[in-house]
């Protein structure tokens, strides 16, 4: 999943709009995608370890 992220940022500077914002802007709101993947990825596999109570 994080490959994906990279892969998308990359894509983004190369092509699209990210490359005429600066760096710091473009690596921040990478960390801050990658870490709201990791803690959905995170939710959803405690979420299905957990077995219902009823």
């Amino acid at each position: 999943m994080l490959f994906l992220v990279a892969a998308l940022m990359l894509l983004g500077v190369v092509l699209g709009t990210v490359a005429h914002a600066p760096l710091t802007f473009t690596a921040v709101a990478a960390v801050v995608i990658a870490v709201w993947l990791g803690v959905f990825a995170l939710r959803e596999r405690h979420g299905r370890r957990r077995t219902p109570s009823h």
